[in-house]
């Protein structure tokens, strides 16, 4: 070999060793640059959502998802919240119980064990609020149902004291049925009310019976007391039972789903007495499914927009921003129920679940889209007002309100 090419030239043996050593301190120092560039890791609260997509009531769930959705959004491009001094993003994880008891107790187990979620907002109806209440309560988990009016949801059924994990951001069923026992005989000067309902349903049911209760107690008659069963389509035999009976009134405490067939069948039969509903009357695919049947009847709700206050015209105004379509009550308890999580949140000793519970209970006062919320002590069903809508002209318009 030449000399100058043994010069010239390095080890074939030492060039890959060389660049070896050379990898791995470039490699080294990447990592040193990496560890001082990134960013703190980023501190997440999971709530949890439990509503109706699918099943019987899917225009619930998408309300009170779309609700959530947008509380959520609104309370991080703020920054997040601040728990204890520490700043966090929220998380929201949905889940679809299909509008039924089973899976509402199945997904509300899912959020608490598994997503570990801080709180559960949801589920809307009766049927599914109650036994994912059972599940929250048993795993000492906050959980406040934006739409469930049933006395069962807060309360336990073993020894009727209220749970001391679930809250409710709307009324119930019995301040509910003497809501409308009173407007009936006082505003309307029925005397003689016929009732329909669902008796395989929470809400339906126990609205029912408190409603005869304080209608009876007012001086009033009810004539007729005829119940269905979840699924059933032909209610003729018990609107003829009703007819019979000649009452001034009907109420039919009975989901939006229902009601359109019900008020349907029941025109066609010839009964032209005024129509009185619950809340549950209130998505707006009622004046759609009933076809014009409704229109003239009455029903109780937990807020009007056209008597909306600036913190309901702001809700309602982003709402309708986002979705395109104006929000129902469901939406706007959703919100409320969200707000109201959302104080907790900011008040609580730490993030923790216990913490959060205790600051819940703790709310004194919150100035909410469907009017004021207050917690008293002991119990997780707020004092707050309804109102009585009309359905005139396919809209829903504001009558009257009632305080407690």
């Amino acid at each position: 070999m030449d000399q100058s090419d043994s010069v010239g030239q390095q080890s074939p043996m030492k060039k890959p060793l060389s660049v070896f050593l050379n990898f791995l301190v470039l490699s080294a120092a990447i990592a040193l640059v990496g560890c001082g560039a990134r960013a703190p890791k980023e501190q997440v609260i999971k709530i949890g959502a439990i509503v109706e997509l699918t099943g019987d009531m899917p225009a619930v769930g998408a309300s009170s998802r779309n609700a959530a959705e947008l509380a959520v959004a609104a309370l991080n491009r703020a920054g997040g919240i601040t728990i204890a001094g520490k700043q966090y993003r929220v998380e929201l994880v949905t889940e679809d119980n299909g509008a039924k008891p089973d899976q509402s107790a199945a997904v509300a187990n899912k959020l608490i064990t598994q997503d570990e979620v801080i709180a559960i907002v949801g589920p809307n109806a009766s049927l599914g609020a109650i036994p994912a209440a059972e599940i929250a309560e048993a795993n000492r988990t906050l959980l406040i149902t934006p739409w469930s009016t049933n006395p069962k949801t807060t309360m336990n059924t073993a020894n009727g004291a209220p749970k001391q994990y679930v809250f409710r951001a709307c009324f119930t069923d019995p301040f509910e049925g003497r809501v409308l026992a009173g407007f009936i005989t006082g505003q309307l000067g029925a005397k003689r009310a016929a009732v329909l309902y669902d008796v395989a349903s929470e809400a339906p049911k126990s609205q029912a019976e408190l409603f005869r209760q304080t209608f009876e107690k007012l001086g009033g008659s009810v004539v007729a007391f005829e119940t269905y069963t979840t699924g059933d389509r032909d209610f003729s035999a018990q609107l003829t039972k009703i007819q019979s009976a000649k009452p001034d009134v009907i109420f039919l405490p009975a989901y939006y789903n229902d009601v359109g067939l019900i008020a349907q069948q029941a025109r066609r039969q010839g009964i032209t007495q005024t129509l009185i509903g619950s809340d549950a009357w209130s998505s707006p695919e009622l004046v759609k499914m009933s076809q014009g049947s409704v229109e003239g009847s009455y029903f109780a709700n937990h807020y009007a927009t056209d008597i909306a206050t600036p913190t309901a015209r702001e809700f309602i105004a982003a709402y309708q921003q986002k979705y395109g379509k104006t929000p129902d009550d469901v939406a706007a308890l959703t919100y409320d129920a969200m707000g109201l999580l959302f104080q907790a949140l900011k008040t609580a000793a730490a993030p923790e679940r216990q913490a959060v519970r205790d600051a819940m209970a703790a709310i004194a006062g919150y100035p909410g889209v469907t009017g004021d919320i207050r917690f008293t002590p002991g119990s997780g069903d707020p004092v707050k007002s309804a109102v009585i809508m009309q359905v005139k002209s396919g809209q829903f318009a504001w009558v009257t309100n009632a305080v407690p």
